[in-house]
């Protein structure tokens, strides 16, 4: 069976349709998963365990007719028996239809007409959840498994060499992610990407924890479109400890080694689940139901406000403390 899934939106996103993925080559261990996503989340896959081709499509583009001709005529020729479409539309529904593949699977509402087999989208649930309901047409109805990342053994040696360089490989580390527009889930941006926590504030954070647990470094995580914060932040705390992760892989390996993971609603939170790292997240207007699963290893802080700068550091400490 060759199936491709059509998957818009942030690394975020991607992440939380893995275990959609992954279930779906359990059912089928033979099958052929390929994806198309938009070109800055292709990385995300460099930790799945299920998808053998990832093919690039700018959704958000403004795509000219031929675009959209060229991807039909890409997925024509690839000849699947199913086809998954996680946002649904009458582009999208049409452009499965023009496809011919047989099995064409989407949630119910605009252009479900062009679908065979159309699924309720239970909004309320966690997003990983509602991605899975996508698999009843297909009869399976388990629960959506927990979220899981491969990372590659070269990316697991990097952490390992990371840690020691570090000089946390034997004490453990706090692991801070400050935010970033980077890979964040279509929900988060839907509700205006408010991820960002003032540096002041973490800076009171670290402080605490460095004043209680002397022994226990704090890591900060270091990338393209958060240096000024990262620079911020060690004018302020001078002790820390920055790592530089330059793809998903070394990040995960770095996110699953930690003690405990602190950061807002970006993609390395939904990587910290999947390395079933003990996490604290700080939200803003977004539900943490619709993005962390229930558990007593994920805890979430949603901002009274709405916005996430307005979480009191003493109610991060607090959360830390208390558990």
């Amino acid at each position: 069976m060759r199936v491709v899934a059509l998957v818009p939106g942030g690394i975020g996103d991607q992440i939380l349709f893995f275990p959609t993925l992954d279930d779906l080559k359990r059912y089928y261990p033979n099958a052929q998963i390929d994806v198309v996503v938009e070109p800055r989340s292709k990385a995300a896959y460099r930790v799945s365990k299920s998808v053998q081709e990832v093919l690039a499509f700018d959704y958000k583009d403004r795509n000219s007719l031929a675009d959209w001709s060229n991807l039909v005529g890409a997925i024509r020729d690839r000849e699947y028996d199913v086809a998954i479409a996680v946002r649904q539309s009458w582009l999208t529904g049409l452009l499965l239809w023009l496809t011919g593949i047989p099995i064409r699977i989407g949630y119910q509402g605009k252009g479900a007409v062009f679908l065979t087999n159309p699924v309720l989208f239970k909004s309320s649930q966690y997003a990983a959840a509602a991605y899975h309901d996508l698999l009843q047409s297909l009869g399976i109805n388990t629960p959506v498994p927990e979220l899981a990342a491969s990372v590659p053994k070269p990316d697991i040696e990097w952490a390992q060499k990371e840690q020691k360089r570090l000089g946390v490989n034997e004490t453990g580390y706090i692991l801070i992610h400050g935010g970033s527009s980077s890979g964040s889930s279509e929900l988060s941006q839907s509700k205006g990407l408010d991820n960002l926590y003032p540096v002041e504030n973490w800076q009171q954070i670290i402080q605490e924890l460095q004043h209680k647990q002397p022994d226990m470094p704090v890591v900060v995580i270091k990338e393209l479109d958060n240096e000024q914060f990262v620079r911020s932040l060690l004018q302020y705390s001078p002790h820390i400890k920055v790592t530089s992760p330059n793809d998903i892989g070394k990040l995960t390996a770095i996110i699953a080694g930690a003690s405990l993971m602190l950061c807002t609603d970006s993609a390395p939170l939904h990587l910290s689940v999947a390395a079933q790292t003990y996490t604290i997240a700080l939200f803003g207007s977004t539900d943490p139901a619709k993005l962390l699963p229930k558990s007593d290893k994920f805890l979430a802080i949603k901002s009274p406000t709405g916005k996430v700068a307005d979480i009191a550091p003493n109610t991060v400490l607090e959360k830390i403390w208390g558990g």
